[in-house]
């Protein structure tokens, strides 16, 4: 276990300037890709009208179009049937020029979304969700990465801190999170190949673990559930896991664990940046795959 330092203000680590390295080595691979003829093409499906989803979208399309992506979309109103959105999956996994899906996420409560994400085709699996993206993960082959897993591991290299033979506590087994990232980092890799032990509502007292990490990554979607006393100090602490109310967004980590941490990921510009930037890192390496089997 590392050397502890008592903090009162823990080192930032904001996700933007990771994004933004991210951003310049896709821009690079696009480039080569549009110079070979290929334009690498992410396509969305939205379901609905929800303000939020519809707003993620249009982010999406702006940094898209500013990477040098095609962005095809396809808007299926509200009451659209399993049929409906499956055939319009179907259409992108047919379409050549489309080389990565999203759908976005929720979709309205009648339709079953992981019936949706095993719609898509595993090779054109931008989210790294689809149980054979996932499969590829557990077993060290590559694939697609889930995008926020993707994203705390490259903060914490962009950011200089050790992870390789560190005592890792990931707070929370979520299929999208949680499990992902835990094989992610046990990885032998230099920005991995950590001890990683993940707790959750089923561990009865999970603090216990939380108290003796090195790094603790909350990522569970409960406002405020790690708090100053579940950490030691001088820990690194990332927030992965939010939860929103209307626009407000709630954050697994309490403020409070800044006087704590000796350093930390930010309430707001943390997780979020670098969870797009990899959505755009698979997008271009699903384009390169397809251009070059």
């Amino acid at each position: 276990m590392s050397e502890q330092v008592t903090t009162t203000t823990a080192r930032p680590l904001p996700g933007a300037p990771v994004a933004e390295a991210v951003y310049a080595e896709v821009t690079d691979r696009v480039a080569a890709l549009r110079a070979a003829g290929t334009v690498p093409a992410l396509a969305t499906v939205l379901v609905g009208d929800d303000p939020a989803s519809a707003g993620y979208i249009r982010m999406k399309q702006q940094r898209a179009a500013d990477l040098g992506f095609a962005s095809p979309h396809l808007h299926l109103p509200a009451d659209a049937s399993t049929a409906d959105l499956a055939a319009a999956i179907d259409s992108l996994n047919a379409d050549p020029a489309v080389h990565a899906i999203l759908v976005q996420h929720p979709i309205p409560a009648h339709l079953d979304y992981a019936r949706a994400l095993l719609r898509i085709d595993p090779a054109k699996d931008v989210d790294g969700l689809h149980p054979t993206s996932l499969g590829r993960l557990a077993a060290g082959l590559p694939g697609p990465v889930p995008c926020t897993p993707a994203g705390i591991e490259a903060l914490l290299a962009f950011h200089g801190v050790p992870v390789a033979g560190r005592d890792v506590v990931v707070l929370g087994r979520g299929t999208t999170l949680g499990r992902p990232l835990a094989m992610l980092l046990a990885q032998k890799r230099a920005t991995a190949d950590a001890a990683v032990t993940v707790v959750h509502s089923g561990v009865p007292d999970w603090a216990r673990h939380t108290r003796r990490a090195d790094i603790v990554i909350a990522a569970v979607g409960v406002p405020g559930i790690l708090r100053p006393e579940h950490i030691r100090p001088g820990a690194v602490v990332v927030g992965g896991g939010v939860r929103y109310e209307g626009r407000r967004l709630l954050p697994d980590v309490d403020e409070a664990c800044e006087a704590v941490a000796g350093a930390i990921t930010p309430r707001v510009g943390g997780v979020g940046p670098t969870t797009v930037a990899m959505l755009f890192r698979n997008a271009v390496e699903l384009a390169e795959q397809a251009t070059h089997p």
